[in-house]
């Protein structure tokens, strides 16, 4: 998926490239650091000689997202942003490095998201009237069986 976009700069110098998140908002890539890293797990020769992982560091305080989606970011409780407010993602799922890259932004993307997306309220409900009196019957009936359990008295025989 396509997750970038190229735009030019005011004076027409320069191309800033920039992680699209919506229609408004885009991180440019100067704000994303990348270290390729040796990837773990099986490969063979492979895993042992390339450093095909990714780790994305994006640090959410110094970027140039709106103050809205910084606060949302930081209320995420995930393993993946530090207490620090630093979002650090390991991609090593495919085998080349620019997949990874890619799969990383990806998630970053849709960590961010995540946290712009407006969350519904709870209408709060009430119980009917039928279920009130239910709940009440049944906790007297429950209350008459334990009261019945007490210890007997031989003079009211």
């Amino acid at each position: 998926m396509k997750n970038w976009v190229a735009t030019a700069s005011e004076d027409g110098l320069q191309i800033i490239m920039s992680l699209k998140i919506s229609n408004q908002v885009s991180i440019p890539f100067s704000e994303i650091q990348f270290h390729a890293i040796r990837a773990q797990g099986a490969g063979g020769q492979n895993v042992n000689k390339v450093s095909s992982a990714v780790h994305l560091r994006f640090d959410i305080a110094e970027s140039s997202l709106p103050d809205t989606y910084k606060e949302s970011l930081k209320k995420i409780s995930d393993q993946r942003i530090t207490s620090d407010g630093v979002i650090i993602i390991k991609a090593q799922r495919f085998r080349s490095q620019e997949k990874n890259r890619s799969d990383a932004l990806d998630r970053l993307t849709d960590l961010i998201k995540l946290a712009s997306a407006a969350r519904r309220l709870r209408k709060p409900t009430k119980p009917t009237y039928s279920s009130q009196r239910k709940r009440v019957d049944s906790k007297t009936k429950r209350g008459q069986l334990k009261s019945g359990r007490g210890r007997v008295d031989s003079t009211s025989l």
